[in-house]
This record gives structure tokens, sequence and C-alpha cells, in this order.
């Protein structure tokens, strides 16, 4: 089965994912991650946009791929007559069953950017989920 999800962020913001479930039986993989600035036409801009498994104490256009929480990126730079667009998107096959936060900074412009995810997803053994669920629990990160 396919979910899918779209929204619009702000420079700065971060939407949260409702994935989990109380048995956590419901496994989830990204077949689909696209980005496009809510007003490509007329403005030039720099976005970067980041999938994580856990929620992010600050937004930041820095990308980490040694960060086992970072499960997607897409950047998406153009300028105002639309004759330099660039998009690139990463994403990790890793198989997740708890929410996860999208997060949205801008390099340039402040324009907001719309997101596109599909999810592919599935029934997952109880082992499965338990070892899925365990491994999101560990990364989250400890309180202060």
């Amino acid at each position: 089965m396919i979910k899918t999800f779209r929204g619009t962020l702000l420079d700065g913001a971060e939407d949260r994912i409702r994935l989990s479930t109380k048995k956590g039986k419901i496994g989830y993989r990204i077949i689909k991650f696209q980005v496009m600035a809510s007003n490509p036409i007329t403005t030039s801009a720099e976005h970067i946009c980041k999938i994580f498994k856990v929620s992010q104490s600050s937004v930041t256009s820095v990308v980490d791929f040694s960060d086992g929480n970072l499960l997607a990126v897409a950047l998406f730079i153009h300028n105002d007559n639309y004759a330099n667009t660039q998009t690139q998107v990463i994403f990790e096959k890793e198989v997740f069953n708890q929410d996860v936060f999208i997060t949205h900074d801008t390099g340039a412009g402040s324009d907001p950017l719309s997101y596109y995810l599909e999810l592919e997803a599935f029934t997952m053994t109880d082992n499965a989920a338990a070892v899925s669920t365990l491994r999101d629990v560990r990364a989250q990160p400890e309180p202060v």
C-alpha cells in the first residue's frame, strides 16, 4: 500500500508526519520525495528539505550523511528566470515504523517550500516491529 503526504513549510519550520501505531506493526519505506518552491517562477531561492527519524532542536541547511537519524534530503535551487533550476533528492531505503519529521531551510530567499512524500506501507512481523521500534527509541536524543 502507498501512503502519500504533502505540505508546505516556511523557512526554519518542521512538520511531523504521524505514522506510529500502538503495536508498531506497520513499517514504512520512502519511495518518492519531491520538493518545489511555492513561487518558483518569479523568485530566486535555495531550499534544503530533510526528513529525520526524530524531531530536530534546530533547523539548518547542513547535510550530514553520518547522522543515523537522517532519512532523506532534497535540494531545490532556482533563479527568477527559471533558466537555472536544480533539484537533487537522496533518500535512504531504511524501514521505519515511527513518526518522521520534515524540515526546511533556505539559503537565499524566504519563500515557503512545498513537498510531496510517498511511503510504501507494509505489515511487519512481531520481531521486525520490535527491532525497528527499539532502534528508533534509541535514536531519540537524551533529555537535557
